[in-house]
């Protein structure tokens, strides 16, 4: 059992362990990134992130200290030409860590391993996000609050001038269409009113002497 054990000794002797850490190590300097198990991923973080760091200072103790890790002088060479460059400004976490599943046949966690600054696809999303940030900031605020308290007061002043319009408009229209066809119909009545008396009184007026003459004859 581990207890009180910070080192993960992953089933392999010492000799076995460094080797297998500075090749590890040798392939991430070059390729930027690698795909290992977690549980190697996690102790080659340890194993080289003090070399990434030594690198940022470029002397001869460094390079021939980093150079007694790795034991690979291409490595040295890209490590101090293109790797220390990009880590200069960062101050540790130099590498990140992509869990990608588990590996068929024994089921290990599989991750992918890469340095952070070598990333472009992540690199240009935090770029694009610093962007909008700075687009918020309080001079922005305040820059934009002076066109807002103009255009406001034209909005107020527009918003009386439709509710004043709206009113006047049914009022007008509404009165003349009833008042113009009102009298139209009140005129119509009395002429109708007018011709069925007339209809009635000429109607008992012929009917009455034809009544009459009948018994006379």
């Amino acid at each position: 059992m581990r207890h009180g054990n910070t080192i993960n000794h992953l089933s392999r002797t010492y000799g076995h362990r460094k080797a297998m850490l500075r090749n590890m190590a040798v392939s991430l300097i070059m390729n930027k990134r690698i795909n290992t198990t977690l549980a190697k991923a996690k102790e080659l973080r340890k194993f080289v992130e003090p070399v990434l760091t030594r690198s940022k200072s470029d002397t001869m103790h460094n390079r021939r200290m980093i150079f007694a890790d790795l034991q690979d002088k291409e490595a040295v060479k890209e490590l101090f030409a293109t790797v220390a460059e990009k880590i200069a400004t960062r101050p540790g976490g130099y590498t990140r860590i992509i869990k990608t599943g588990f590996r068929l046949g024994d089921a290990a966690e599989m991750c992918m391993m890469e340095l952070v600054d070598f990333n472009e696809l992540l690199l240009a999303d935090a770029a694009s996000r610093k962007a909008k940030t700075t687009r918020r900031s309080r001079s922005a605020k305040k820059g934009a609050s002076a066109p807002v308290a103009s255009v406001a007061p034209v909005a107020e002043v527009a918003a009386p001038l439709i509710v004043e319009e709206a009113p006047a408009a049914i009022v007008e229209e509404t009165p003349a269409a009833v008042v113009e066809e009102t009298p139209a119909v009140v005129e119509e009545t009395p002429a109708v009113v007018d011709e069925a008396p007339a209809a009635e009184d000429s109607a008992p007026q012929d009917e009455s002497p034809e009544q009459e003459e009948e018994p006379k004859a």
